[in-house]
């Protein structure tokens, strides 16, 4: 079965074609980042109006690299939520509209539920069942999965999800937007031991997340450390970052820590735009191998929105007999747990 998948849930346009005997067979992105980075973060307009733009020219260009046409195609897949609802109604209406007329079953996919299974798409995949860390600019969850579709949810960030608060302490230091990158490669140089910042909802059991506070702490350090003019000095600068960073990443660990030894698995999957994070793969890395457990990651261009995930996503619930009706489905707010099992 080859499949087209489309994701506009923000503020990427992804497109793949994923086949179920051969793989992955072309992708495409094109990120708006430079154009919300003037904005200091996603204007959600602009969003949808970029990708009525950008997806038309991505389809044609992902086939063309797949050396297939649209006639070929046996499905396709979109992303239906959670997401910014305008945006999501670009790849909703032409997903939908593309099934329609080729005359073909097309399949609503759960955002996030495609971020979980984009380790599949890696020589080495995880089987079932395993827990896994949800981390980006949206959410923080941690789940157990014994199957697609099959989820409990273990823990969820209470306020600020993990990304969205790299994103505002980099923006306390000065950084542009989208800052969790930027933030993680200055505190590269920073002196790890210099600040030691909190380890949120650490020292109580249960495995809830909170960042709001530590994002408070950060303001507070940043503002202790600047001049009368104002200005922190460069290395000031990344021993924050870095203790920010050490902060959010033991968090994570920690609690992934928990989670493992509460469901008593012994597999790990860490998926997202933050699971992209050298600090929190190496961090947790040396947490599984002292549980004697696996990590699972994808490679860094799957762990950000992308076309990929969702065409693999959809690939596998239309083989177990799913599909969409002809409704145009769009769900800005869209909890995992509710997905029909295969």
């Amino acid at each position: 079965m080859r499949v087209l998948g489309i994701e506009t849930s923000c503020d990427e346009t992804g497109v793949a074609v994923y086949d179920s005997e051969k793989g992955l067979l072309a992708d495409a992105l094109y990120s708006q980042v430079a154009m919300h980075t003037e904005y200091g973060g996603v204007v959600p307009e602009l969003a949808s109006r970029d990708h009525v733009r950008k997806l038309i020219p991505l389809i044609r260009e992902v086939l063309a690299d797949a050396d297939i046409d649209l006639s070929e195609l046996d499905a396709v897949a979109y992303t239906a939520g959670p997401g910014l609802i305008g945006a999501l109604m670009v790849g909703a209406s032409t997903g939908r509209a593309l099934a329609l007329g080729l005359g073909i079953p097309a399949m609503a996919v759960h955002h996030m539920e495609g971020h979980l299974l984009a380790p599949m798409l890696e020589e080495n995949p995880p089987a079932f069942p395993f827990v896994a860390l949800l981390v980006s600019g949206g959410h923080t969850q941690l789940v157990r999965v014994d199957a697609i579709g099959q989820y409990e949810l273990l823990g969820e960030s209470l306020d600020d999800a993990a990304g969205e608060a790299f994103d505002k302490a980099a923006k306390m230091l000065g950084l542009e937007y989208p800052g969790g990158p930027l933030i993680a490669k200055l505190a590269e140089q920073g002196d790890r031991t210099r600040f030691r910042f909190p380890r949120p909802m650490t020292d109580r059991p249960g495995l809830d997340f909170s960042f709001s506070g530590l994002k408070t702490f950060t303001l507070n350090t940043a503002n202790n450390c600047r001049d009368e003019k104002g200005v922190i000095d460069p290395q000031t600068m990344a021993d924050i970052a870095a203790a920010f960073e050490d902060a959010v990443v033991d968090t994570l660990a920690i609690k992934c820590r928990r989670a493992l030894k509460e469901t008593g698995l012994k597999q790990l999957i860490i998926a997202g735009g933050v699971s992209a994070n050298r600090c929190l793969r190496e961090r947790l890395e040396t947490m599984v191998s002292a549980e004697k457990a696996q990590l699972y990651y994808a490679r860094p261009r799957f762990c950000t929105d992308n076309g990929a995930m969702i065409a693999y996503a959809g690939c596998q619930r239309l083989l177990a007999g799913q599909q969409s009706d002809l409704t145009i489905l769009a769900k800005p707010r869209w909890p995992m747990a509710s997905l029909p099992p295969l």
